[in-house]
């Protein structure tokens, strides 16, 4: 049986998209999640939506209870998570408002727990292949379908925030061949793969870093950029739906049963 996770931000706390929408209140043993869990349906798949920041984008990205957001999920019966993210764009090419189906990630952030296991036993998980294949290959089907501009890969780089990059970190990140920039993907798609969920980014690029030495990264940019594509996201996440498939011998539902060393 297919559930399907989202993780959301700016655009869907207040998902219209849902058939028979209802709140519920989890607790995990790693605490609350970041938000009541939406539940309902998108043409006759069951989803959860968890708003990542809070419904308030309260949390800041250090503090976000991932552990408990992907239990909550998983303990909620989902096999497939889809996670949004606005992300500020490396390359020239990717312009603000593309969708980036990123394929790889580089880890900067510095504070966040990255495993659900503490005791007994040791995770060393692989993760030469961190975001799902299938679900990606699914997005991009979709997202030519819906005529979104988008890429079909690339590499984000996820830093500890609050703060935004200095100039010499942006073209840093730039030779290090990083497409996009954000604070959230890193540990969540981790922790996802470890409890055996495939997992995939919609990652929205909002503004050009501040590598380009005549602009500069303004919070207003960002949410101005996300909130005039949040429909266009919306309407992939429900084409995307109905195609995803049950697939229990991908990777990402199999790589944690010999990751463990007791």
């Amino acid at each position: 049986m297919i559930k399907v996770g989202i993780i959301g931000g700016s655009g869907l706390e207040d998902p219209h998209i849902l058939e028979e929408a209802n709140e519920i209140t989890v607790k995990t043993e790693f605490g609350n999640p970041s938000s009541k869990l939406t539940t309902g349906k998108i043409n006759g798949i069951d989803v959860m939506i968890l708003s990542r920041h809070g419904k308030k984008h309260q949390i800041m990205p250090t503090n976000v209870p991932n552990r408990a957001n992907i239990m909550a999920l998983k303990e909620a019966g989902c096999t497939h998570i889809i996670a949004t993210t606005a992300c500020g764009s490396l390359k020239k090419e990717i312009e603000p408002g593309d969708f980036v189906f990123i394929d790889q990630f580089i880890d900067r952030t510095t504070k966040r727990n990255q495993t659900f296991s503490e005791s007994n036993h040791v995770c060393h998980l692989p993760m030469s292949e961190p975001f799902c294949s299938n679900l990606r290959t699914k997005l991009s089907e979709s997202a030519t379908k819906l005529e979104l501009k988008h890429h079909d890969k690339g590499t984000v780089i996820t830093i500890e925030g609050p703060r935004f990059s200095t100039r010499a970190e942006s073209k840093l990140w730039r030779q290090w061949n990083c497409d996009v920039i954000n604070m959230s993907t890193v540990p969540e798609v981790v922790l996802a793969r470890e409890l055996g969920i495939c997992y995939a980014s919609i990652a929205m690029a909002t503004d050009y870093d501040c590598f380009m030495e005549d602009r500069e990264v303004t919070v207003d940019e960002v949410i101005k950029t996300f909130k005039e594509n949040a429909n266009k996201v919306l309407k992939l996440i429900v084409d995307i739906i109905s195609k995803i498939e049950e697939n229990p011998q991908c990777k990402c539902r199999t790589d944690f049963k010999t990751a463990f060393i007791s």
